[in-house]
Protein backbone atom coordinates (compact mmCIF):
# COMPACT_ATOMS: atom_id res chain seq x y z
CA UNK A 1 0.00 0.00 0.00
CA UNK A 2 2.97 2.19 0.88
CA UNK A 3 4.11 1.99 -2.91
CA UNK A 4 0.79 2.79 -4.31
CA UNK A 5 0.07 5.84 -1.90
CA UNK A 6 3.24 7.00 -2.98
CA UNK A 7 2.19 6.61 -6.55
CA UNK A 8 -0.63 8.57 -5.84
CA UNK A 9 1.13 11.47 -4.03
CA UNK A 10 3.05 12.08 -6.96
CA UNK A 11 0.40 11.97 -9.51
CA UNK A 12 -1.10 14.78 -7.17
CA UNK A 13 1.68 16.51 -6.13
CA UNK A 14 2.56 16.82 -10.17
CA UNK A 15 -0.96 18.26 -11.23
CA UNK A 16 -1.46 20.24 -8.26
CA UNK A 17 -0.12 23.47 -10.08
CA UNK A 18 -2.19 23.38 -13.34
CA UNK A 19 -5.10 21.00 -12.15
CA UNK A 20 -7.33 19.01 -14.60
CA UNK A 21 -11.20 18.74 -13.84
CA UNK A 22 -12.19 16.79 -11.02
CA UNK A 23 -13.46 14.11 -13.64
CA UNK A 24 -10.43 13.75 -15.55
CA UNK A 25 -8.30 13.73 -12.25
CA UNK A 26 -10.90 10.77 -10.98
CA UNK A 27 -10.49 8.78 -14.59
CA UNK A 28 -6.35 9.33 -14.34
CA UNK A 29 -6.09 8.23 -10.83
CA UNK A 30 -8.32 4.74 -11.85
CA UNK A 31 -6.59 4.47 -15.00
CA UNK A 32 -3.04 4.68 -12.93
CA UNK A 33 -4.28 2.05 -10.52
CA UNK A 34 -5.58 -0.10 -12.88
CA UNK A 35 -2.03 -0.26 -15.18
CA UNK A 36 0.49 -0.19 -11.74
CA UNK A 37 -1.73 -3.19 -10.52
CA UNK A 38 -1.63 -5.23 -13.73
CA UNK A 39 2.14 -4.64 -13.69
CA UNK A 40 2.46 -5.22 -10.10
CA UNK A 41 0.75 -8.93 -10.65
CA UNK A 42 2.63 -9.19 -14.10
CA UNK A 43 6.24 -9.30 -12.29
CA UNK A 44 4.74 -10.88 -9.18
CA UNK A 45 4.06 -13.64 -11.74
CA UNK A 46 7.17 -13.39 -13.84
CA UNK A 47 9.30 -13.42 -10.65
CA UNK A 48 7.54 -16.21 -9.14
CA UNK A 49 7.69 -18.40 -11.99
CA UNK A 50 11.56 -17.57 -12.22
CA UNK A 51 12.39 -18.54 -9.09
CA UNK A 52 10.33 -21.27 -8.93
CA UNK A 53 10.78 -22.55 -12.31
CA UNK A 54 7.18 -23.29 -12.32
CA UNK A 55 3.94 -21.72 -13.46
CA UNK A 56 1.89 -20.04 -11.15
CA UNK A 57 -1.61 -21.29 -10.58
CA UNK A 58 -4.75 -19.32 -10.19
CA UNK A 59 -4.77 -20.05 -6.15
CA UNK A 60 -1.22 -17.94 -6.30
CA UNK A 61 -2.22 -15.32 -8.49
CA UNK A 62 -5.44 -15.29 -6.46
CA UNK A 63 -2.96 -14.49 -3.13
CA UNK A 64 -0.92 -12.11 -5.63
CA UNK A 65 -4.02 -10.12 -5.95
CA UNK A 66 -4.44 -9.33 -2.56
CA UNK A 67 -1.03 -7.51 -2.63
CA UNK A 68 -2.11 -5.89 -6.48
CA UNK A 69 -5.33 -4.81 -4.71
CA UNK A 70 -3.60 -2.70 -2.09
CA UNK A 71 -1.27 -0.94 -4.14
CA UNK A 72 -3.97 0.33 -6.67
CA UNK A 73 -6.28 0.99 -3.57
CA UNK A 74 -2.95 3.30 -2.38
CA UNK A 75 -3.26 4.76 -6.06
CA UNK A 76 -6.92 6.05 -5.80
CA UNK A 77 -7.60 6.65 -2.07
CA UNK A 78 -7.45 10.44 -3.39
CA UNK A 79 -10.15 9.59 -6.04
CA UNK A 80 -12.51 10.57 -3.05
CA UNK A 81 -11.56 14.31 -2.61
CA UNK A 82 -12.26 14.75 -6.49
CA UNK A 83 -15.67 12.98 -6.10
CA UNK A 84 -16.85 15.85 -4.05
CA UNK A 85 -14.93 18.45 -5.68
CA UNK A 86 -17.12 17.14 -9.08
CA UNK A 87 -20.24 16.87 -7.21
CA UNK A 88 -19.57 20.40 -5.94
CA UNK A 89 -19.12 19.81 -2.07
CA UNK A 90 -15.42 21.24 -1.83
CA UNK A 91 -13.41 23.38 -4.97
CA UNK A 92 -10.92 21.74 -6.76
CA UNK A 93 -7.70 23.24 -5.15
CA UNK A 94 -9.24 21.78 -1.38
CA UNK A 95 -9.38 18.26 -3.18
CA UNK A 96 -5.82 18.70 -4.01
CA UNK A 97 -4.54 20.24 -0.53
CA UNK A 98 -6.73 17.34 1.24
CA UNK A 99 -5.44 14.63 -1.20
CA UNK A 100 -2.25 15.80 -0.74
CA UNK A 101 -1.61 16.05 2.66
CA UNK A 102 -3.96 13.24 3.28
CA UNK A 103 -1.58 11.04 1.18
CA UNK A 104 1.03 12.32 3.25
CA UNK A 105 -0.24 11.01 6.76
CA UNK A 106 -1.88 7.56 5.38
CA UNK A 107 2.15 7.11 3.69
CA UNK A 108 3.31 7.65 7.43
CA UNK A 109 0.46 5.62 9.22
CA UNK A 110 0.79 2.78 6.71
CA UNK A 111 4.33 2.44 7.85
CA UNK A 112 3.52 2.92 11.73
CA UNK A 113 1.23 0.17 11.20
CA UNK A 114 4.09 -2.35 9.37
CA UNK A 115 5.95 -1.53 12.32
CA UNK A 116 3.61 -2.86 14.48
CA UNK A 117 2.89 -5.74 12.40
CA UNK A 118 6.08 -6.77 12.49
CA UNK A 119 6.21 -6.59 16.67
CA UNK A 120 8.00 -3.50 16.59
CA UNK A 121 7.14 -1.19 19.47
CA UNK A 122 5.84 1.88 19.61
CA UNK A 123 9.03 4.05 19.17
CA UNK A 124 10.17 2.04 16.65
CA UNK A 125 6.96 2.11 14.60
CA UNK A 126 6.71 5.81 15.06
CA UNK A 127 10.37 6.10 13.70
CA UNK A 128 9.60 3.90 10.77
CA UNK A 129 6.78 6.08 10.10
CA UNK A 130 9.05 9.43 10.26
CA UNK A 131 10.96 7.93 7.57
CA UNK A 132 8.74 6.07 4.92
CA UNK A 133 6.51 9.79 5.93
CA UNK A 134 9.69 11.54 4.89
CA UNK A 135 9.65 9.98 1.22
CA UNK A 136 6.26 11.66 0.83
CA UNK A 137 7.34 14.97 2.52
CA UNK A 138 11.20 15.15 0.11
CA UNK A 139 8.17 14.74 -2.97
CA UNK A 140 5.88 17.34 -1.44
CA UNK A 141 8.98 20.04 -0.75
CA UNK A 142 10.71 19.06 -4.02
CA UNK A 143 7.75 19.89 -6.19
CA UNK A 144 7.17 23.07 -4.17
CA UNK A 145 11.09 24.03 -4.77
CA UNK A 146 10.78 23.24 -8.43
CA UNK A 147 7.30 25.33 -9.33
Amino acid sequence: MIYGAIIGLALIVALEHHPPAPGVMIGTLLATAVAVGLAELYSEVVGTEARTHRRVGRAGIRRMLDDVGAVALGIAFPCVFFILAAAGSIDVETAFTIAKWSGLVLIGFYGFAAGRLSGAGVAASLLQAVVVGTIGGALIAFKALIH
